[in-house]
């Protein structure tokens, strides 16, 4: 990378709204992410496609292990908030065809019990990108590139 794009990133503006933004966005991957390990396993479980050639569960324990080091990772780490914006938007995309998968085959997980409400959840994958986006400065930061 660049110096030039390098100090851009690492110099993007940020607000007291995107801050808190990036703090809540952190917890709640700390959150989901110790639910993947613990209570929620069974149900997170239920949104592994069948198409992906590994374990239900160890998509599950991956997946937790990966959302607990992102949100800590939003809450510790401010100086590399641009980066880790990114890298956490592209984990809500990589992780997207396991909610389609839930609608798809009728898996009823999360109090989803209804094709409505599976089709509903599909609507928010993409504000938690945007989410992730915003509250780092990343979109700001790339359209300042």
């Amino acid at each position: 990378m660049d110096h030039d794009l390098a100090s851009r990133l690492a110099d993007s503006p940020t607000s007291t709204p995107r801050t808190v933004g990036r703090l809540a966005l952190g917890a709640f991957l700390l959150f989901a992410g110790i639910t993947h390990l613990t209570v929620a396993r069974e149900e997170f479980r239920a949104q592994v496609p069948g198409w992906v050639p590994l374990s239900e569960d160890a998509v599950v324990l991956v997946s937790g292990v990966v959302e607990i080091s992102l949100g800590g990772a939003l809450l510790v780490l401010p100086h590399k908030k641009v980066p880790v914006g990114w890298i956490v938007a592209a984990f809500f995309v990589a992780i997207f065809p396991g909610n389609i998968s839930q609608l798809v085959t009728h898996t009823d997980a999360f109090g989803l019990d209804s094709d409505q409400k599976r089709a509903g959840r599909l609507l928010f994958q993409p504000l938690l990108v945007l989410w992730a986006l915003w509250s780092t400065g990343a979109w700001r930061a790339w359209r300042r590139g």
